[in-house]
């Protein structure tokens, strides 16, 4: 659906019930400050995506399907571990260019607890496009749109943050935290990720690559692994900041995909890469910034093709904190009580 409403998907108690709060009596308020009985209020613009890139060794040709999924505009809140963010994709941000239309269910939890890093991901879409200049002998600057192209992603990826008493994250892509001196951290974990591919027509259709010849129709795959990265924010003159991480993962991976009747089967270690990035301005009250989160996981070769499945968001963000007002307080205050007794009760002993 090509004006898909993200109404509640990081209505998801983000860094949730079995984390402690963030930032307090502890000595990462040198290098952070954490903001708990604030309000933090965003306006925000926002695209994700999730694309399939085909690398064709017969012809020596690599397509890249894209889904017209929209630019969003909207609004959210964060407040102690729950954030909500409602975003609409409007006419005006999404002029028509010819790439179809792309229905669409993108589930992407980005989570940054004191001393984890989490990635969730859950991506159904339906539609997709290729530019017409990456197809052999086409001149044309405009798109081959399949309509009926599907591809689904599920995974998860969870880091250990070495040092998360000087570095947060929550800073960068939250914005309820200040970084206010420059730190740095490795990470190390482990992640996971399956899912399927369908095109009735060919993954490749003759219409594609002026071949006729047969193409594989659907795949599916799971890969999972270690994973080991490094990220660092560097703050100038305490308001401005940078942050970048990158991590590497090997993983076991195993692809099936289907021609003609025909199956293929292929198992094996490939290197997978997921990069963060972020910028902007940060104070007491107010913060402008731009983020970007990229995932890319590389299937096994078949005899014939690679394939890589590459998962994203991009965003920007007007943020400004507030206090709540008596009632609000009131309330927010309730629902941070009944968080901390779910979250007190999970760690009791057994």
């Amino acid at each position: 659906m090509k004006h898909f409403l993200h109404w509640i998907y990081t209505c998801l108690l983000l860094v949730g019930i079995p984390f402690a709060a963030i930032g307090q009596e502890s000595p990462s308020d040198r290098y952070y400050e954490a903001f708990p009985t604030e309000l933090t209020t965003r306006y925000y613009f926002s695209r994700k995506y999730t694309a399939w890139q085909v690398g064709d060794k017969t012809g020596g040709n690599t397509y890249r399907f894209e889904p017209n999924s929209t630019l969003n505009m909207g609004v959210g809140a964060t407040y102690q571990n729950l954030t909500l963010n409602l975003a609409y994709g409007f006419d005006f941000l999404n002029p028509d260019l010819g790439q179809g239309d792309s229905k669409y269910l993108d589930l992407q939890a980005h989570m940054y607890p004191k001393k984890l890093v989490i990635d969730f991901f859950g991506q159904f879409y339906r539609g997709y496009h290729v530019a017409n200049s990456a197809l052999p002998g086409s001149a044309s600057d405009r798109f081959t749109v399949l309509p009926d192209m599907h591809v689904r992603k599920l995974g998860a990826s969870v880091q250990y943050l070495f040092n998360g008493e000087k570095l947060s994250l929550r800073a960068a892509f939250l914005q309820n935290e200040w970084q206010k001196k420059s730190a740095a951290s490795a990470l190390l974990g482990f992640e996971m990720y399956g899912g399927t591919t369908y095109n009735e027509g060919g993954m490749l259709s003759p219409s594609l690559t002026n071949e006729q010849i047969g193409r594989y129709d659907r795949s599916r795959f799971l890969e999972f692994g270690p994973n080991a990265g490094y990220v660092a924010t560097l703050v100038i003159k305490r308001h401005f900041f940078l942050t970048g991480s990158v991590s590497t993962n090997l993983g076991l991976g195993y692809l099936s995909s289907f021609e003609g009747g025909q199956q293929e089967t292929s198992w094996q270690v490939t290197p997978n890469l997921f990069v963060r990035g972020f910028a902007g301005y940060n104070s007491r009250h107010w913060s402008v910034n731009v983020n970007y989160v990229h995932n890319r996981v590389n299937l096994p070769s078949t005899t014939a093709y690679d394939n890589t499945i590459m998962t994203g968001n991009y965003r920007f963000n007007l943020v400004h904190r507030i206090a709540p007002g008596p009632k609000l307080g009131q309330s927010l205050g309730k629902l941070d009580s009944f968080l901390k007794s779910l979250r007190n009760r999970g760690n009791k002993p057994r």
